[in-house]
């Protein structure tokens, strides 16, 4: 049995929330680009449930861009798909199974133009969502009257022009337009190309005047890891036990966030922020965004090479090893927390950083440290070099956790060239791909170079860390000090550490 609308009255599984009948009647009020995983386990979940609670009562119109994949799944199942959280929370496990009906249709910008701004058209729209993923927002010069535009920012623009045309320019028809693409201030910057290339189609002074005035492009940061389909054996587990197929199942960590940046004029439209404490409408998201890009993003980055080097494939391995453990706590809140570089509540930083540590506790999400790798080089810039620089405004004392953390990324990236312009590195007898934009760079510095040598040179490149760390007290001499830990013993030893 497939799952759809029809098939759902045969649905008796007391684990599996169902959607009641009248959520299919609601109007379309939001158009969403994209059909990835992330969309549908994070916004599309907050709005469905909101949709359950009778707060937000609108479905998502969600227009496929790309010309990969099929919509037959989605047509097949009347857009339901099941949402199978399991995370950890306070040191207890939580699982929730939910028949997500958030998505009325899903239309292909290729074959359904017309259709999408039909939409644009509706009377009941009021919010655009998309994640083209970072690439997506970008300036294509192009005539946005091409059936459809090329790029993201020229669909949109020609689908608010429609709606300016629609409704004569009614102060009340314009949209808030939410991105959720992984880059700083995604909607200020969204904004800016849609004016630019509305200048560029040379679309009258009127229309520019409500694209600015009657139309809100909001900053929104989203965070919840959404590894995607169930893989074969469990799918035949959940079918088994559910009594249903469903090709468009996901999992996901119970843990989420979608932070919008708006004022209260946002919110009293956003109602769907009602449902979820994880939907969080407020002026300013920058503390979220450290929040995330510090405890999370930077504890991963920094103990990475620390993690792979003690012989961990995944971030579950290492969190089930008491020493990284330690390690990994110590580093977060000794050291990441107090040197964020905003003004933070020391209760809410404690508080995420917990959070943050159930998530990488995780058994259910297969998290491997060579993924974490990719862009080492522009990660340890972006979200380590800014705490390493503020830790020493406020001490001269040297962050031991920090100096163990680039002691192994440089080692890490102890690498050689190879074929076709791939870059490998070797740690317990295992050869390793290495893919950064640096990786030259690394190569180059470690052949016949000592580690004292390969040390002080990484740390006084300005080029690659916009400063030079080797200035730092003490800084330079606990590098080399770890450093020549890790060779001595081929493996990194966290129970010495």
């Amino acid at each position: 049995m497939i799952l759809s609308r029809y098939n759902l009255k045969k649905i008796n599984i007391p684990a599996v929330e169902l959607p009641g009948e009248q959520i299919f009647e609601l109007p379309e009020k939001i158009l969403q680009f994209g059909t990835g995983v992330l969309l549908r386990g994070l916004p599309d979940y907050f709005i469905d449930k909101a949709n359950r609670n009778g707060i937000f009562n609108g479905r998502i119109v969600v227009v496929k861009s790309t010309n990969t994949g099929s919509l037959t799944d989605f047509d097949m199942q009347d857009s339901l798909y099941t949402v199978y959280s399991k995370g950890i929370e306070t040191g207890k496990q939580v699982n929730e199974q939910v028949i997500c009906s958030a998505i009325s249709r899903v239309l292909s910008a290729t074959n359904d133009w017309d259709a999408i701004l039909k939409v644009a058209r509706n009377p009941h729209l009021q919010v655009v969502i998309s994640n083209t993923t970072e690439v997506g927002i970008k300036l294509v010069k192009e005539d946005v009257s091409k059936h459809p535009p090329v790029s993201y920012p020229g669909k949109l623009l020609a689908i608010l022009y429609e709606r300016y045309k629609a409704f004569e320019g009614s102060e009340d028809s314009g949209l808030i337009i939410i991105p959720t693409e992984l880059i700083v201030d995604n909607g200020k910057k969204l904004e800016s190309i849609v004016l630019e290339l509305a200048h560029l189609n040379k679309l009258e002074p009127a229309f520019m005047d409500w694209l600015e005035s009657s139309n809100s492009f909001c900053n929104s940061l989203v965070d919840r890891i959404v590894p995607g389909k169930p893989d074969k054996v469990l799918s035949d587990e959940l079918e088994a036990e559910n009594g249903y197929i469903d090709n468009l199942s996901i999992m996901a960590e119970t843990y989420s966030l979608w932070a919008i940046e708006g004022d209260d004029k946002i919110a009293s439209v956003l109602t769907f922020s009602q449902a979820d404490k994880g939907v969080v409408i407020t002026p300013d998201i920058e503390l979220f965004r450290e929040l995330k890009l510090r405890l999370l993003n930077g504890s991963h980055t920094l103990s990475c090479a620390v993690a792979y080097l003690s012989g961990f494939k995944t971030v579950k391995e290492a969190m089930d090893d008491e020493h990284f453990t330690k390690f990994i706590t110590q580093l977060m809140l000794n050291e990441i927390k107090p040197a964020i570089p905003c003004q933070i509540d020391d209760a809410v930083a404690t508080d995420f950083a917990g959070k943050v540590l159930d998530r990488f506790r995780n058994p259910n999400i297969r998290h491997e440290w060579l993924s974490i790798s990719m862009q080492y080089s522009t990660k340890i810039k972006m979200r380590v070099i800014p705490l390493l620089l503020n830790h020493y405004k406020q001490t001269d004392s040297v962050p031991m956790g920090m100096a163990l953390g680039f002691a192994a990324f440089i080692r890490f990236m102890q690498i050689k060239g190879g074929t076709q312009g791939q870059y490998t590195g070797t740690a317990n007898n295992t050869i390793y791909n290495v893919t950064d934009s640096q990786a030259e760079y690394f190569s180059n510095i470690w052949e016949n170079a000592d580690i004292n040598t390969v040390v002080q040179n990484v740390l006084k490149n300005k080029e690659l860390w916009d400063a030079d760390l080797s200035i730092l007290p003490g800084f330079e001499d606990a590098v080399i000090e770890q450093l020549n830990r890790i060779n001595a013993k081929g493996q990194l030893e966290l129970s010495t550490s």
